[in-house]
């Protein structure tokens, strides 16, 4: 059972560095598809006007919303950060990727997160990503258009190369049946 709601911190307070937990540190970097070191001027033109932290965030995922087309099936391997900028649109996953780097280009950890969003059709999986203010994760999706419960989370990671639900090797098997039900609290 998941909730109903989503947890939200309007003016929720950027976590300086030095006080981060141990454990997000790794969010705070650089990685694979989220190349964060290249987005620091682009991020903060987006949150220009936003309170440091949470309301930076928010404006983030807004700017996504509104800039980067979301269109299921428009890329089938992870794009990066750079590239979902460059063509503007993408999957769950790629817009995930660059909300996680704009985030940490302005030096607040984030994660991104794969599994389930209730009432989603095709029920399938999704990728959305967490950013860590106020002194705890809140989640961020740049593919809803409004906010609301239902996530199950399976797998957290510095981005797709982490949180992969499953690797194959040889020739492609399909799964012949899938049920995924997501009851609401």
């Amino acid at each position: 059972m998941t909730s109903n709601y989503i947890d939200e911190e309007p003016g929720g307070y950027f976590v300086d560095i030095q006080y981060l937990p141990d454990s997000v540190l790794k969010y705070l970097l650089s990685s694979r598809y989220c190349e964060s070191d290249y987005f620091n001027e682009m991020a903060r033109q987006i949150t220009h006007n936003q309170r440091p932290g949470y309301d930076q965030v928010v404006q983030i995922e807004s700017w996504l919303l509104s800039t980067i087309q979301f269109q299921p099936g428009s890329s089938l391997l992870p794009l990066s950060a750079i590239e979902v900028n460059q063509r503007q649109i993408g999957v769950c996953r790629d817009l995930s990727h660059l909300g996680v780097a704009l985030c940490r280009s302005l030096s607040i950890p984030a994660r991104m997160v794969v599994g389930y969003l209730n009432a989603l059709q095709p029920m399938e999986l999704h990728a959305w990503f967490e950013a860590f203010v106020a002194g705890r994760w809140y989640t961020f999706d740049a593919t809803q258009h409004s906010k609301k419960g239902g996530y199950v989370a399976l797998g957290y990671g510095r981005d797709a190369a982490d949180v992969a639900i499953y690797n194959q090797f040889g020739p492609a098997v399909y799964p012949t049946q899938q049920k995924v039900c997501i009851e609401l609290g």
